[in-house]
């Protein structure tokens, strides 16, 4: 039974689908907007690694080396970071509470100013 992703061509997001019996027609409808208009996507890789595994990894001091703590940027990496280490995607709102937190703390410079 594999897990199939379709990203919708109205508004973007990518949807999940566990399709039963690919004998079927399986016609995908975005969860968000509620389209049709679907196209299938390459799905990411996952890899399951055990708490240990990944700890040992966090615990690498070279993937830290950039990190400046007083630093809103820095951390805001750092964070998107770590939910990768950990299998998990911030999210969209996460990702966007991030960006507007980084826009306070630069005086209304966009964070995607900054990275340019």
């Amino acid at each position: 039974m594999p897990i199939y992703e379709y990203q919708c061509e109205n508004c973007g997001k990518i949807s999940e689908f566990l399709v039963m019996k690919r004998e079927e027609i399986f016609s995908p409808q975005c969860k968000r907007c509620k389209s049709k208009k679907m196209s299938r996507v390459l799905s990411k890789v996952r890899v399951i690694r055990s708490e240990e595994s990944r700890m040992e990894s966090l615990a690498d001091p070279s993937k830290w080396g950039d990190l400046d703590e007083k630093d809103p940027k820095s951390m805001a990496k750092m964070m998107k970071r770590l939910g990768k280490e950990f299998g998990e995607e911030l999210g969209e709102d996460a990702d966007r509470i991030v960006d507007e937190t980084l826009d306070e703390e630069m005086g209304g410079k966009s964070a995607e100013d900054s990275e340019e």
